[in-house]
């Protein structure tokens, strides 16, 4: 039996094992696998990353009040953050990154950031 390179088709010859003719063929047959992976990571990450810029350009100072509207208007995603912490008295903070916010009402939110070293 005439075993076939798994990307492109063409016969192999070497080793029992063997699966793609050249490195070129091994590489193009595991980026086909991870493709879509990687598609939905970058979806995320790039909604993630915009989320961050609004944050960022909504709060200049580190902390201020802003209405819902204001950030639905500028597209912010609330489906999408890093991560949540909730304080002591029991108020939860959601953060995309270092930038944060808590729901005050229906209507405001609180807008913070993190001020933290990575190193």
């Amino acid at each position: 039996m005439e075993r076939l390179c798994l990307d492109c088709g063409t016969p192999i010859k070497g080793r029992a094992d063997k699966k793609y003719c050249d490195d070129s063929c091994r590489s193009n047959y595991n980026n086909r696998l991870k493709i879509d992976d990687n598609l939905v990571i970058k979806k995320v990450n790039n909604i993630l990353k915009k989320n961050r810029a609004i944050l960022a350009a909504l709060n200049p100072n580190g902390k201020t009040k802003i209405t819902s509207k204001k950030l639905v208007s500028a597209g912010f995603n609330f489906e999408y953050h890093t991560y949540s912490y909730e304080t002591q008295n029991g108020n939860t903070y959601i953060f995309c990154y270092e930038y944060g916010y808590l729901l005050l009402n229906e209507e405001r939110y609180l807008l913070v950031k993190r001020e933290e070293s990575l190193g």
